[in-house]
Order: structure tokens, then C-alpha cells, then sequence
């Protein structure tokens, strides 16, 4: 075995113990766990997704919206795309542009400023900036507030669940009751 090989953390195994395998994550304030989630405009949640704390933004946006399901009220399938997404600079990068792209959806999500920098370094070869309408923007608080409520609930803010498949159930529980 490599050097190399032996430096990345073991995957987790389903159904077995370990830090890894029940969402709980290092950094400097000790164990945490992240929510990620999607919020319709009266901040209700449709997704969550939980995972380590040092999990990085980004790479939970396609969990998230692939989880989307919002019953018609008539007969029909669910509905899984939203009309449009708002997101904050975490989510600016091409994949998850793209990805909305590809399914047809609207987004707002302002350019990070070294992208900006890198995009006007580059001149005529850095393409054209994306759209961004910040008055859209603005109703992206709706998510900080579905959070803010799913916190309100004292199993959900202190994590008092050992295991990550439960620590899930209560937050659904609690977007439930939202």
C-alpha cells in the first residue's frame, strides 16, 4: 500500500460505528454535523441532507436537489425541479451551474470576487459573467429562517443523538412539525 493510499480516511461502512459513518466531523470547536437543506418560499424544508461538520458546501447541492419531492395537488408524480433556486457564493463553481443548467433551472447565485478577478484577468477569453438579479437574490434568507426554526428544537441544536441515522429522523421531525 502507498503512502499516498494510507493518508486518506477509511470510507465509512454502513451500519458500522465510527465518526465517519454517523455524520460527525472534527474542527476547532470539536464534533460537528452539518444540515443542508432546501426551503420553498414559506421556509418550509422540501430536502435534508446531514453530514460531517468539515464537509465543504458545495458538494452536498446535487443531494440536496435530487431529494426534492412536492406532491401535486391533483393526481400525478411529485414534482422535482423547482422554479428556481437562490444560493450564496459557497455554491458558485461551473459544476453546479451547470447542473442547473442541464435540468432547466433558473438560478441567482452571485460570482465570487476572485472568479470575477480571474474572469476580467483573462479578458475575452473569460467569457461572459453569469446573470445575477439581486432583488431574487434577497429572497434567499428564506433558507437562513427554515434553518433558524429547525434549530428551535433543542434535540436538533445540542445533537444529543449518538447515531447519524437518527440524528437524521429528528431533524425530519422537526422540519415535519414546521
Amino acid at each position: 500500500m502507498s503512502s499516498h493510499a494510507r493518508a486518506h480516511a477509511p470510507t465509512p461502512i454502513p451500519g458500522r460505528g465510527g465518526t465517519a459513518g454517523e455524520a460527525l466531523g472534527r474542527s476547532r470547536g470539536g464534533l460537528t454535523t452539518k444540515i443542508y437543506l432546501s426551503a420553498d418560499g414559506r421556509c418550509r424544508p422540501l430536502s435534508l441532507v446531514v453530514t460531517p461538520g468539515q464537509r465543504a458546501d458545495c458538494t452536498q447541492f446535487e443531494p440536496v436537489m435530487d431529494k426534492i419531492r412536492v406532491p401535486r395537488l391533483g393526481v400525478g408524480r411529485p414534482r422535482c425541479l423547482p422554479d428556481s433556486v437562490g444560493a450564496d457564493k459557497a455554491h458558485s463553481n461551473s459544476l453546479i451551474r451547470s447542473c442547473l443548467r442541464r435540468r432547466g433551472i433558473r438560478h441567482v447565485i452571485p460570482e465570487k470576487n476572485d472568479s470575477k478577478a480571474a474572469r476580467r484577468h483573462r479578458g475575452s477569453d473569460g467569457g461572459r459573467p453569469p446573470g445575477s438579479d439581486k432583488t431574487r437574490y434577497k429572497a434567499r434568507n428564506t433558507v437562513e429562517r427554515a434553518i433558524n426554526k429547525i434549530k428551535q428544537f433543542r434535540a436538533v441544536a445540542t445533537r444529543y443523538d449518538k447515531r447519524g441515522y437518527v440524528f437524521l429522523g429528528t431533524v425530519t421531525v422537526a422540519a415535519l412539525l414546521i
